[in-house]
């Protein structure tokens, strides 16, 4: 049967329309975006997906290139290496049309860790006020990676991101360590700098691995497998949002603190309560104080010049999760125990003469309190109101402790498919990395865990030399007196050990901690260290980025002789004392502190009481906080130890 022919336009319209709209267009990862920092110097790549077969042109500054996708639609292009500058326009040209903008060609640092390296700029904010203000450099970029695991299979895009150029607003959302970073190399050098953000609290190394690297590490690989069970993962999830969901129901529900009259109200009558110094912890002195929800109450007086105007509050940390009320009214929460309390009070709330400040504190595990040596204080227009002291404390429920959760994103595999994988292609300049607090439990198999992941991670990127730069961990956790042992010492060190392999370099902080906060808040300095070694070890420059090595030692005369991997008059003290925190021991084991002095490149060790000293240490603690130790240019000595035999 033949068609009549006042149907045959409409067939062929209808054959076009559906033939053409199965072509697919030119789809690009979101690192390939508006603003985006390329390496300069290098080729590099230009990737992404399309209609097999398809042909593509990409133009840029002057420039073309040509490719056609393969079968399954994947095409690249590798661009030839151009110098830096910018900004371009990149045009690419297939089934459509795509341009990108605001293109710089600069240097790409990849920036991953845990949460010293996530720790946004917005969370140090009061250190660094005039440096947020005045943040406007269109040549310091981020891209922040979407913190997603995938335990099936390395993903090769991200669900969403973009590029930002640092100003007043967006820097509050940049790694600060990043920004500091980046801000002394483009300081230095004055070229584009591109931070690409990878990083996740809480992870440990193994996270960050690939199939290929965990296979030398069958324990975690064999725990990726297991939560490639979807089924698992749903299950799981469900159960520990179930339980905690109703965990902090019952504490809403028992709080007697939400009957009436409410506790956070301003004229509650609270003179039956019991008194606590804060900061510090309620189980050190009041064992009746069990895990739950605790209220604390204090009054403080105003003054008529800063009545009805707006305030600062800060109410240092606390553990774990706080609701904060002035004369009854609310003024803001934290849900967890690691952020600071800083909290905005609002006009008209303060009123002349006497008023009540009320905090309801939900202890969910362990001790709960006031982090000490934190600031707690009201700071007005006119004043600033020490909130240390003494306040009124009542229970308001007690609960069982709530059980850990599985926290299923921190397994091993996961980030790495998630978080790395997708950003293969993109050429780098170089890694920074701030990791290791998720590993202080198992130390000794760090060296390995992170060499491991340092070199496959090279492959992966096909940059077999490429940069890697990381920070060692800071001082933290209370001082002790005495020598003891210490897994965040044996961390540190194992952590020296991985310079071993080629390209890469160590900041050492031991003095950037704080003993009560495993997230100090001095960024600045951490950046600045990192990017000395940038310095050096990625530009080549001729300098001393850091101290000297211990590289080994010896028995003389009942002293240890340590001789260190520099020549000459290399080591001093900052404050012109005799070195501190070294550590003797005998053949009992048991380790006494020494004396020690230094000569040259060599430092000689001593103690009147042990005569056949068999082990050195120096720095080994969790916070030793009495380290002088460094070279003439003002590096700090990282902590190490030594066996004689």
């Amino acid at each position: 049967m033949q068609l009549k022919k006042t149907y045959l336009p409409i067939i062929l319209f209808t054959f076009f329309i559906f033939h053409f709209s199965l072509r697919a267009n030119i789809c690009l990862p979101k690192l390939i975006s508006d603003g985006m920092i390329l390496q300069r110097d290098a080729k590099v790549n230009v990737w992404g997906w399309a209609d097999p077969n398809e042909k593509i042109t990409i133009s840029i500054d002057g420039k073309n290139y040509k490719t056609v996708a393969d079968d399954n639609g994947n095409w690249k292009v590798v661009m030839k290496p151009h110098k830096a500058g910018g900004t371009f326009k990149m045009n690419l040209n297939g089934n459509n049309q795509i341009e990108i903008q605001n293109i710089l060609f600069g240097d790409v640092w990849l920036c991953s860790g845990q949460s010293n390296m996530e720790l946004p700029m917005s969370r140090v904010k009061p250190l660094y006020e005039n440096e947020i203000l005045t943040a406007d450099n269109p040549n310091i970029r981020t891209f922040i990676v979407p913190q997603k695991y995938n335990f099936k299979a390395s993903a090769t895009d991200y669900q969403y991101g973009n590029w930002l150029q640092v100003n007043p607003k967006t820097i509050l959302n940049f790694s600060a360590v990043a920004y500091f970073f980046a801000k002394e190399l483009y300081e230095k050098y004055r070229i584009p700098i591109g931070i690409i953000n990878a990083s996740l609290g809480g992870s440990p190394v193994q996270a960050w691995m690939s199939e290929d690297a965990l296979k030398a590490f069958p324990e975690y690989l064999n725990e990726a497998y297991k939560w490639r069970n979807e089924d698992l993962i749903k299950q799981t999830e469900a159960n520990d949002t179930k339980i905690s969901n109703n965990w902090y129901a019952e504490a809403n529900r028992k709080d007697a603190g939400h009957s009436f009259p409410l506790w956070s109200s301003e004229n509650l009558n609270d003179a039956d309560w019991q008194t606590m110094k804060i900061p510090g912890y309620w189980s050190n002195n009041f064992p009746d104080i069990k895990n739950g929800v605790v209220w604390f109450r204090r009054e403080f007086n105003v003054s008529k010049d800063d009545a009805g105007k707006s305030a600062f509050l800060n109410m240092g940390r606390i553990v774990d999760a706080d609701s904060v009320f002035i004369n009854g009214k609310y003024v803001g929460n934290v849900t967890y125990q690691y952020p600071p309390r800083w909290y905005n009070v609002p006009e008209s709330l303060l009123k002349e003469g006497r008023n009540v400040i009320a905090v309801r504190v939900i202890s969910n595990a362990g001790k709960g309190g006031f982090i000490p040596d934190k600031h707690y204080k009201l700071k007005t227009a006119h004043d600033i109101i020490n909130l240390i002291g003494e306040w009124k404390m009542k229970q308001g429920c007690a609960m069982q402790e709530l059980p850990g959760q599985t926290f299923i994103r921190w397994k091993p595999m996961g980030l790495y498919n998630g978080m790395i994988a997708p950003l293969n292609d993109y050429v780098k300049k170089g890694i920074v990395w701030y990791q290791g607090e998720a590993n202080t439990f198992k130390p000794k198999e760090y060296t390995s865990l992170l060499t491991t992941m340092i070199t496959d991670w090279r492959s992966k990127f096909n940059q077999k030399k490429l940069p890697f730069i990381f920070a060692q961990l800071p001082n933290y956790m209370e001082v002790r007196t005495d020598p003891s042992e210490s897994n965040w010492a044996q961390f540190r060190e194992s952590q020296s050990k991985v310079l071993s392999l080629a390209n890469t370099g160590m900041s050492v902080n031991i003095d950037l901690g704080e003993w009560n906060d495993i997230h100090p808040l001095n960024k600045k300095d951490v950046g600045f260290r990192l990017a000395k070694i940038a310095h050096k070890l990625a530009y080549g420059e001729k300098i001393i980025a850091t101290a000297p090595l211990a590289k080994s030692a010896k028995l003389v005369d009942n002293k240890i002789v340590i001789t260190f991997n520099r020549s000459g008059k290399c080591l001093t003290t900052f404050d012109g004392k005799v070195p501190r925190e070294f550590a003797l021991a005998g053949a009992d084991g048991k380790f006494l502190w020494a004396n020690a002095e230094i000569q040259g490149n060599k430092i000689i060790v001593w103690n009147e009481n042990i005569s056949q000293p068999v082990k050195v240490r120096y720095a080994w603690a969790d916070n030793p906080e009495n380290v002088n130790l460094t070279d003439t240019k003002g590096n700090y000595v990282s902590p190490f130890q030594f066996e004689i035999k």
